[in-house]
């Protein structure tokens, strides 16, 4: 995070300083373990559990850093210095003054009845923003929201997804960290769950309808153009050839499809239908059915099969047949002419 906002703000700085620099504030905030045999860093903080306290641990120590360096608080070498040696001596003062100020800020917390500044940070941002972004009626909404803004031309999932994103991660690696440990999976919801049930955003049930329903030469031609690309997940031949933005004929599916299959997944995990996902990320670009293998159960793979293949056809179909017909009616109509 120190990194990204060094290299935002200062165009002749590689930002890996500011990164170390952010680095070494998180471990200065970050209570010892103690043992027989001497002090220890303990993995409590630096999974799941710290991760917010990182993300401002990071602003603050990049935003420190890229003021020093605006303002010249820095040692400067002479002109023949490689830049690799002047580099180290410009992060300097920066490093002391940042390290000396989140010393005092441990210092702070450890006295008080949090115990860290990690504590705080969890107790008072990271449990309450689960609780509330990381309910299925938040992730309902927000599937709602992204794919609205879809509708309008904007990519929402750009503008939407990553302002949950950090909250649902935190969910994952608390799954991943229960998988490795062999205890029972504590969220059923993450963004690997968001990623895995919206694959494609359920556009392949309109595309396997162009494909083997349609009747008008326009939807066909276009099925075949977009099946093969969205088998693998990409679906922008299906969005913008149709098309789906601003397209009121199709403003239900496109805007509620989502929503809907993240609901019925979410009842199959709740009831133990299907299996909780481990919280492993998938990769981008992975065909239908392989992206669902990340989740860790072949139940999760049947459905994903189940709610792509079956359920998103079933959905779509009211409204692409009145869209079908209409356009064969045209493509009639101009041939008769």
């Amino acid at each position: 995070m120190g990194k990204d906002v060094a290299k935002q703000f200062l165009k002749n700085d590689d930002g890996n300083s500011a990164g170390i620099i952010s680095l070494m504030s998180f471990l200065i905030i970050t209570p010892l373990g103690q043992q027989k045999a001497g002090a220890f860093i303990p993995s409590t903080w630096l999974g799941a559990s710290g991760l917010f306290s990182a993300m401002i641990v990071g602003i603050i120590a990049g935003r420190a850093y890229v003021y020093m360096r605006q303002h010249n608080w820095t040692i400067k070498m002479p002109a023949g210095v490689p830049p690799m040696v002047s580099d180290t001596f410009a992060a300097l003062i920066p490093s002391l003054v940042i390290g000396v100020f989140f010393t005092l800020v441990a210092l702070a917390f450890s006295v008080s009845s949090f115990g860290s500044f990690h504590q705080m940070i969890y107790s008072f941002i990271q449990t309450p923003l689960k609780n509330i972004g990381g309910s299925i009626w938040a992730m309902i909404f927000i599937c709602f929201l992204e794919q609205l803004v879809w509708f309008f031309g904007i990519h929402g999932t750009n503008v939407i997804i990553p302002i949950v994103m950090p909250i649902w991660m935190s969910m994952d690696m608390q799954n991943l960290q229960a998988w490795k440990a062999g205890k029972p999976l504590p969220n059923i919801t993450g963004y690997a769950f968001f990623n895995i049930v919206t694959w494609s955003g359920t556009a392949l049930g309109l595309i396997l309808l162009m494909l083997f329903f349609a009747k008008s030469k326009r939807y066909k031609t276009l099925g075949k153009l977009a099946v093969v690309p969205g088998l693998f997940g990409i679906t922008e031949p299906a969005i913008f050839g149709t098309p789906l933005v601003l397209n009121f004929d199709f403003f239900v599916p496109f805007v509620f499809n989502n929503a809907v299959s993240v609901a019925i997944a979410y009842g199959l995990t709740k009831i133990g239908l299907v299996a909780r996902f481990s919280g492993m990320q998938s990769v981008l670009g992975l065909p239908i059915g392989v992206i669902a293998s990340c989740g860790g159960s072949v139940s999760i793979i049947v459905m994903q099969l189940v709610l792509q293949l079956v359920l998103s056809p079933l959905l779509w179909y009211p409204w692409f047949r009145m869209a079908d017909n209409r356009a064969y009616a045209q493509e009639q109509a101009g041939t008769e002419k």
